[in-house]
């Protein structure tokens, strides 16, 4: 009886204690920033936690895990072999959603979606096409009248995943991008051309000011700035908008997700062609430094809650796919892998 009542009272004692834990602290990748906002604005409500989420970019949300300055990172971008060694213990990866990057556009009185090849893009970010009539352009939009509008190209000037997703993209469908600039995933290059800004709202903000401008972007920036975007070919030669969130789905789908949780679904066999996972990152033991196992527990439920049905909801509406199927068996698989010094976080 006394071992019943003490154990009841440990019980009593570990639930106030993760009630205690009213603030969680996250920060990265800018490519999930408006679901995150909705999501922790709901989770805040239904549980009474506050998530406080600063986009800055993935590479700064990575620094700050692999630093132990946040409870979590968002990230586009997996480690890079610099980043795995630098981290002081293993760190998940949880997929979270599903995204688009588009090339968004600024050609006034042009409210056309033009149509992109994967060539064409490595191309203009080569600066080998220059005008926004230049012929490769022109051919692909015969029934388009061009302007002789010289061409801005806008990337990112902070380490993103956003720029890995693309980037990890053009070096698949262009050999001189892989042979000049990147050969896969990378968070930061040097891009040959164009100027850089902050976050997708700081490439979505100077390619609305700059005539003539283009950038890569998640499509809910694309949307919410009111900036054209156009269609871009995938390997069956369908030109897929990157806004049918079918199609996002469908390039997932045909790809096995691995059991760490990270992959590239860039370039795949059918869908939309530069889409990407964004994850939640964490540390795969919660127990460091002066972590109590009530933050452990606090954060493991956000986390959970995000992968659930009701948390899942967000993501239709403000246009990215929803982690569900096979991908949604290893997230969830991965969460239970979450421990505080080896002991199981329910």
């Amino acid at each position: 009886m006394k071992k019943l009542i003490l154990a009841s009272a440990l019980l009593t004692a570990s639930m106030v204690s993760a009630q205690q834990v009213s603030n969680i602290t996250g920060s990265g990748a800018s490519f999930p920033f408006p679901l995150y906002t909705e999501m922790f604005n709901a989770y805040k409500t239904q549980a009474g936690v506050s998530v406080n989420y600063a986009s800055k970019g993935s590479g700064g949300g990575k620094r700050d895990i692999i630093n132990r300055a946040v409870d979590f990172a968002g990230s586009d971008a997996p480690f890079s072999a610099a980043e795995a060694k630098d981290a002081p213990a293993e760190v998940s990866f949880v997929p979270m959603a599903l995204g688009a990057v588009v090339p968004t556009y600024n050609i006034p009185g042009l409210t056309t979606k033009l149509k992109f090849t994967g060539a064409l893009l490595a191309d203009i970010y080569l600066g080998k096409v220059k005008k926004w009539n230049d012929a490769p352009i022109a051919a692909l939009n015969k029934n388009v009248k061009l302007p002789d509008l010289n061409i801005t190209p806008v990337y990112r000037s902070d380490g993103s995943g956003t720029t890995s997703i693309f980037v990890d993209y053009l070096a698949k469908v262009s050999t001189d991008w892989a042979a000049t600039v990147s050969k896969g995933p990378q968070s930061s290059v040097k891009f040959p051309v164009g100027v850089g800004g902050p976050q997708n709202a700081g490439v979505a903000g100077l390619v609305r000011q700059t005539p003539g401008g283009i950038g890569y972007v998640e499509v809910t920036y694309a949307k919410a700035n009111k900036l054209e975007y156009g269609l871009v070919r995938n390997k069956t030669g369908k030109f897929v908008d990157g806004g049918d969130l079918k199609e996002v789905a469908a390039a997932s789908d045909a790809e096995i997700l691995p059991a760490n949780g990270i992959d590239s679904i860039t370039n795949s066999s059918i869908g939309y062609p530069i889409s990407g996972y964004t994850w939640i990152l964490l540390y795969k033991d919660q127990k460091y430094g002066n972590r109590t196992k009530a933050q452990a527990q606090a954060l493991v439920d956000l986390v959970q809650w995000m992968l659930s049905s009701k948390g899942q909801e967000f993501h239709d509406k403000l246009d990215y796919g929803r982690i569900d199927g096979q991908a949604a068996k290893v997230a969830n698989r991965i969460l239970a892998g979450v421990n505080y010094g080896g002991e199981a976080i329910k």
